[in-house]
């Protein structure tokens, strides 16, 4: 009991000491809050060791948990120092590629300024305007020209190129409305079934002056076809003669023509033709010109006169307008009439051109004419030289000149070609040729030596017989003719 005493009092005590010491209640502080440090304070009077115990698991778990923490961090920042090391190359692909463009860029503005320069001098070279008349203006028309020109005519031939036709054909032009009054109602098959019939049953007397027709015809076709072909070659040959021309004197003018430009730099105009009438002034035009005199001598401007002037005629009233319109109107009346007269005169000027071209061309033929002619005398010339030198050839020729000797392939070849035929008859010649060609191949050089050593005699027999007959043939040209 005293022991139970004994403890009572020290839990008193206790509490005493922690209401006294420890536990600050204040008047303010809550009175749950109150019960929960009492009963923490009790709990650990109560049980020290269970505190102490709590105390150090505390402890070890915070140990563990900061342990893990640092590890987290440790592989945060790697993947964070990869992820700079990716970001810094990625960053540096970027710099290089913006690099690259830049080059690119200013390497296409350097580019478009060359180009731009080339254009310039392209434009001024546009207006080169040779001064030179061409011989063929046929030939040195487009292509699409002579295409639409081949089109218009296509189907249209004259009567005297047209092919003539044949004896059978015009008997059948004659006899077919007779044959078609007797035989109304037949198809033209059966119509030219009858022709037929007819043209063989006609005896040779009756076929012979459609036969002599057809024929007069022909000869006359064949005739203006011949004539035709020649004139053609003839103007090949003179076109390419003044192409050729034509080509360097355009050369020359156009090589002129740029020195000319690149000396003066400056923009070459277009010329207009002197004859040509001018364009009439309108109405508004007329009024401005009027005010102009008036406004220049105030001290104006160019830009206000004409904003002033537009203004003014604007505001103005029809009556006012009308004595500049009637002006007008007479001006435009008058320059339909000039441009009427103009293109009248360009029109006669074209047709005198077209003429002179006729007449050109005319004359151009007879100058092709004339050369193919020179160019067959010459021809002619050439093969008769030709044929002269290869007849001398032939007369100089001499039968009592010794003849070559024939090679050891060539006398191996007899033999050989005479035991191939009587072993195999009717060989051809082809496969004859082949096989003797292949056995020399393989024939080793003792074998060949034979075949060389007999045309090494014939090649000295023939050397000797060429001394004696070359001696001869001096002696001969020596002695006098008597």
């Amino acid at each position: 009991m005293a022991a139970a005493v004994h403890k009572k009092g020290r839990g008193r005590k206790a509490l005493k000491d922690l209401s006294s010491s420890e536990v600050n209640i204040s008047e303010s502080s809550s009175p749950e809050g109150v019960r929960k440090e009492v009963g923490e304070g009790v709990s650990a009077l109560v049980s020290p060791k269970n505190a102490k115990k709590e105390k150090s698991k505390a402890s070890s778990a915070g140990k563990n948990s900061f342990e893990d923490e640092l590890l987290q961090l440790q592989v945060r920042l790697q993947q964070l120092q990869l992820e700079k090391e990716k970001t810094d190359e990625l960053l540096k692909q970027r710099d290089e590629q913006l690099k690259q463009k830049d080059e690119e860029i200013e390497n296409r503005g350097k580019e478009h300024e060359k180009l731009q320069e080339e254009l310039k001098k392209i434009q001024k070279l546009k207006e080169f305007k040779p001064t030179m008349s061409f011989p063929l203006i046929k030939s040195l028309r487009g292509k699409d020209e002579v295409k639409d020109e081949k089109k218009k005519n296509k189907g249209k031939k004259p009567a005297e190129t047209k092919k003539p036709c044949p004896a059978y054909v015009s008997w059948c032009k004659d006899q077919w409305n007779d044959v078609k009054k007797e035989n109304p109602s037949a198809d033209f098959k059966e119509v030219s079934n009858v022709l037929g019939a007819k043209w063989k049953a006609l005896s040779a007397v009756e076929k012979k002056p459609y036969e002599d027709k057809y024929q007069q015809e022909k000869e006359a076709y064949l005739e203006v076809v011949k004539q035709d072909k020649r004139e053609k070659e003839a103007l090949k040959l003179l076109e390419e003669e003044q192409m050729q021309k034509t080509a360097m004197e355009l050369l020359e003018q156009y090589l002129q023509f740029q020195q000319e430009v690149e000396k003066e730099g400056k923009k070459v105009r277009k010329e207009k033709d002197p004859l040509k009438p001018k364009q009439p002034m309108s109405a508004f035009f007329l009024f401005s010109k009027e005010r102009r005199e008036t406004l220049l001598q105030e001290k104006k401007t160019i830009l206000e006169i004409s904003k002033i002037a537009g203004e003014e005629w604007k505001n103005m009233m029809e009556e006012q307008k009308a004595p500049y319109e009637e002006i007008a109107k007479k001006l435009k009346e008058n320059y339909n009439q000039e441009m009427e007269l103009y293109k009248q005169k360009k029109t006669e000027e074209a047709v005198t051109l077209a003429k002179e071209e006729e007449e050109h061309i005319k004359v151009l033929k007879q100058e092709a004419l004339q050369l193919l002619k020179k160019k067959e005398k010459t021809d002619n010339m050439i093969k008769d030289r030709i044929r002269k030198k290869k007849e001398k050839e032939e007369q100089v020729a001499d039968p009592n000149r010794p003849k070559r000797p024939p090679s050891s392939f060539l006398l191996f070849s007899k033999e050989a070609r005479k035991q191939l035929t009587e072993e195999r008859p009717g060989i051809p010649n082809t496969t004859l040729n082949a096989m003797i060609s292949v056995k020399w191949k393989e024939m080793s050089e003792g074998e060949k030596k034979t075949w060389n050593d007999k045309a090494a005699e014939g090649l000295n027999a023939y050397k000797k017989e060429l001394e004696e007959f070359n001696k001869a043939s001096m002696d001969n040209k020596t002695t006098p003719k008597e």
